[in-house]
């Protein structure tokens, strides 16, 4: 079953995925599905998933968020239930920064948010998979409304459960943990023309020093980690999913030196940047 909802006010766009045998409709990587969220539940089995050429086990029943610009993908994509959404079909302001789009789940957190749920918590994904598809077939004037209030809650359930298997055990400081999303936030908006810490810092009135220490406190990786990890991804949805050269995708992340590029793509990987797309060859 794959459903699609565009808000008439935003052009905003849900896409809905229930026990779909074809991956076609899971993120590709495409320029146009540049701004899509997508949060993913696991069937009753086991199976493994891929994420940014890396794989993973995707437990039973279990939850996972990701961001717009990974690639990902499943052996058994007709066991997965996925919730795709754009950010101007749902956004909160910032005073509710943990269930926004720019809260935990996508841009508070640091690596993939492996989810598991409980007999409660799956009973309430079973009852809002359902209540999602028959707000699909109410077609009216408030359906919009009533998708994005079912999204809510979906994005609620998950940021809680997030928090608990992530965060707990850590004194929660809001100050602090907003300060990692506005980190993580302008990194998304600026990986492509600044790799420094030192830029980011400067942005957020801190010091690379301060910024690290309080990454350190979560038990996030190093600000300069994650600069990279964002290049990193971007680089290989490029490499996947068009024809450009590596030179030119050295240009498009902000490198004025194609074998700059190349070893820090390397030194990352342990790839050369064209092993990478021979592989997609």
């Amino acid at each position: 079953m794959h459903l699609v909802h565009i808000s008439p006010k935003t052009q905003g766009k849900l896409i809905f995925n229930y026990q779909e045998a074809s991956p076609a409709h899971f993120f590709s990587g495409r320029k146009d599905d540049e701004f899509m969220l997508t949060i993913n539940l696991n069937g009753a089995e086991a199976q493994q998933m891929t994420i940014n050429g890396v794989s993973y086990t995707f437990e039973p029943y279990g939850l996972i968020p990701l961001l717009s610009g990974q690639i990902f993908s499943f052996e058994k994509p007709e066991l997965i239930t996925s919730w795709q959404y754009s950010r101007n079909f749902y956004c909160l302001t910032d005073s509710y920064f943990e269930i926004s789009c720019l809260g935990m789940l996508f841009h508070g957190y640091s690596g993939n948010l492996f989810l598991k749920l409980d007999e409660e918590h799956r009973e309430k994904l079973r009852v809002l998979q359902q209540m999602f598809i028959e707000e699909f077939e109410t077609v009216d004037t408030i359906q919009t409304d009533m998708l994005q209030m079912l999204l809510k809650r979906l994005v609620i359930i998950t940021t809680r459960l997030a928090k608990e298997q992530y965060l707990s055990g850590k004194v929660y400081e809001e100050d602090k943990f907003d300060l990692i999303r506005q980190f993580n936030l302008l990194v998304d908006q600026n990986y492509n023309r600044e790799h420094q810490v030192q830029y980011y810092a400067s942005q957020l009135n801190r010091s690379p020093k301060s910024l690290t220490r309080i990454f350190t406190q979560y038990g996030y990786s190093p600000p300069s980690s994650m600069i990279q990890d964002r290049i990193i991804m971007e680089a290989k949805r490029l490499f996947y999913y068009t024809s450009l050269s590596a030179k030119e995708i050295a240009f498009e992340l902000g490198f004025s030196d194609a074998a700059h590029f190349s070893r820090f793509f390397k030194n990352a990987t342990q790839q050369n940047p064209s092993d990478l797309r021979k592989l997609q060859a």
